[in-house]
């Protein structure tokens, strides 16, 4: 689990002819089980995301606040005159508020977003509180190719991409999503984005396992989405949640646990569970300040700043996209 910014699909009813479908079906009759993250953030979904980011163990959101408030002047000079200031995955606007407070240059801001409701509503809120501000809300999944707005072609344009949603790609989607971006945003732009980093195993284990048991409903809520938008029957006291830090991987993995041999129904398809097997839900990936600007350079990115919180739990990095 990463940040708000996590992609996310729409809040209304999804068809079993649908990409959700496909993707769940061909994830439940894999080996391992898996299901795409993407998919966490239905209504209820984001609303216990914004739950688990204000709780005590969850230190992503708290570090990269703090490093926000503090280092936006320093940010805010990686964004031109007139600039454009595009999102991927924008959710709640909490973060790109600091960011707009400090770098009035901004002219446009374009959050990219799949999750409707909240996209709009946010746009709405923010075009009330900065009425110089043009607000031009694209809904799409950010990490597939999009329009950008007509108004902002002309514009030089930065990125956001904060909440250390590059986490929760694969390396080698995390280097592609970075090349797409760098295409989205065009040459000799920046890129201002979060990342988690690799710490004390207990640290990251608490983040995912909360006393409160919040994250354990997030992980189970996906469960209740495919319930009601694709007709399954899952028995959600019939499976737990499990999340652990693989430190061969970098990466905090979650899991959805069977307590028992059994079989359910999705979109019409009977799918059989053992004991104990799992449906791999999400990885995170924590990476060292060394092995992200890495990735970056290797995706055709050029590192030029990079801020952390007093601790060294987290990472703000600003990239320069050279390419022409």
């Amino acid at each position: 689990m990463a940040g708000q910014t996590r992609t996310a699909p729409h809040y209304e009813s999804i068809e079993s002819g649908s990409q959700f479908a496909n993707d769940v079906i061909a994830g439940l009759t894999a080996r391992p089980k898996r299901l795409p993250p993407k998919y966490f953030y239905d209504q209820a979904g984001a609303q216990l995301f914004e739950q688990i980011t204000a709780l005590p163990e969850y230190y992503p959101t708290r570090c990269e606040l703090a490093i926000l408030r503090e280092r936006a002047p320093e940010i805010a000079q990686f964004f031109p005159p007139g600039s454009a200031l595009v999102e991927f995955g924008s959710g709640s606007s909490r973060k790109v508020r600091i960011l707009l407070a400090a770098a009035p240059t901004i002219a446009a801001y374009v959050p990219v977003d799949i999750s409707s409701q909240m996209l709009l509503q946010e746009a709405q809120e923010l075009r009330r509180d900065y009425p110089g501000l043009t607000v031009l809300p694209v809904e799409a999944d950010f990490t597939q190719p999009f329009a950008l707005p007509a108004a902002v072609a002309e514009r030089p344009r930065t990125g956001f991409f904060p909440g250390s949603t590059i986490g929760n790609f694969e390396p080698h989607e995390a280097c592609a999503f970075l090349r797409h971006a760098g295409r989205m945003l065009g040459p000799n732009s920046h890129l201002i984005i979060g990342v988690d980093l690799v710490k004390e195993a207990s640290l990251l284990h608490a983040a995912y396992n909360d006393a409160a048991g919040v994250t354990a409903k997030f992980n189970l809520n996906l469960l209740t989405r495919i319930n009601r938008e694709l007709g399954g029957d899952f028995d959600l006291a019939a499976f737990s949640h499990k999340a652990f830090y693989n430190s061969v991987r970098q990466r905090i993995e979650m899991h959805l646990v069977s307590k028992q041999r059994q079989r359910v129904r999705v979109a019409g398809r009977a799918i059989e569970f053992r004991a104990g097997e799992t449906i791999h839900t999400e990885n995170s990936y924590k990476y060292t300040l060394e092995s992200f600007a890495a990735l970056a350079r290797g995706s055709g990115w050029t590192p030029v700043a990079t801020w952390t919180d007093a601790a060294g739990y987290f990472s703000i990095h600003a990239l320069v996209n050279e390419a022409k």
